[in-house]
């Protein structure tokens, strides 16, 4: 791999910036504030941000219909129009659970939006086991729950050849595959991909490069590592200047820029000033690896 250069292009100390998003159409980053409840564009042209605030925490954001996206918020889906900055909601889940809520969420390649749900911590890094669920959005409104009794539901994406489906399980510290029926948006088989050891942290955020390799966020490991699907192993590691670091993606006009968010939450006060750039958004230049394009929900 080349030698990396890491900028931090969004100067704003989110409280965990998450689930980032290139949308090509526009040009721009899409991503979300999960603790504050906010969901932010960035255009790199003119360096304005703009956020819609949705009064609840934002596990995911992804794209749909120009100007709209799908949104997983609290234990809610729905379809947030930038314009209107109202959201049509279609769903609630987990209702037998009140601390629950939903975390990351992605479009697979047949237009499904895919996403988990968690327990909120009981304490401070304490989270009940068995609580979580993966619930796919179906293009007619309906949905399926694909998976439970998982611990923190995180990163995803699938194979270039949609025939695998990767998942983060941050609370078993691991990066599961599984088999998955494209016509039908079923999951099964599971095994361990990779296993994070604890003292580097907890995987969170992922995504896959053109070539078919993962790149994981490692929240409280301060770092971005890629990993060969087909073999298990950590291929390299990108440095980043902050130890919460919370998901990353390809985006720029070639899918050349990979996009880093990061979390300022859950730093204390004698940590916050050693971590001047906590909660920032990165770009990483010069990997020599190419990411390929979001899918969009086919709603």
């Amino acid at each position: 791999m080349a030698s990396p250069k890491i900028e931090a292009v969004i100067r704003e100390r989110y409280r965990m910036g998450e689930c980032p998003v290139w949308e090509e159409e526009t040009g721009q980053l899409v991503y979300v504030d999960i603790n504050a409840g906010n969901v932010c564009q960035w255009s790199p042209l003119t360096g304005e941000v703009q956020t819609v605030g949705l009064r609840n925490r934002v596990g995911s954001v992804a794209l749909c219909r120009k100007g709209t996206y799908v949104v997983a918020v609290g234990t809610c889906l729905g379809f947030l129009d930038w314009g209107t900055q109202q959201v049509r909601w279609v769903a609630q889940l987990d209702r037998d659970k009140p601390r629950n809520r939903f975390n990351d969420g992605k479009v697979d390649p047949a237009g499904r939006f895919v996403a988990g749900t968690m327990p909120e911590a009981s304490a401070p890094g304490v989270w009940e086991r068995g609580q979580g669920s993966l619930y796919t959005l179906q293009a007619d409104g309906s949905v399926v729950r694909r998976l439970d009794g998982l611990g923190i539901p995180n990163g995803l994406d699938w194979s270039l050849d949609h025939g695998t489906f990767y998942h983060v399980d941050s609370l078993e510290h691991c990066v599961r595959a599984y088999d998955y029926d494209l016509h039908s948006g079923g999951i099964a088989n599971p095994r361990l991909l990779f296993q994070l050891p604890a003292e580097q942290g907890m995987p969170d955020g992922l995504c896959v490069d053109a070539a078919g390799k993962l790149w994981v966020a490692c929240i409280d490991g301060g770092r971005v590592i890629r990993l060969d699907p087909e073999t298990g192993t950590l291929l390299s590691t990108v440095e980043m200047p902050v130890s919460r670091v919370t998901s990353c993606c390809f985006g720029g006009p070639s899918y050349t820029e990979l996009y880093v968010t990061s979390a300022a939450d859950g730093l204390g006060p004698e940590q916050l000033p050693q971590e001047p750039q906590a909660g920032h958004v990165f770009k990483v230049t010069g990997l020599g690896v190419r990411g390929v394009a979001p899918h969009c929900f086919a709603g």
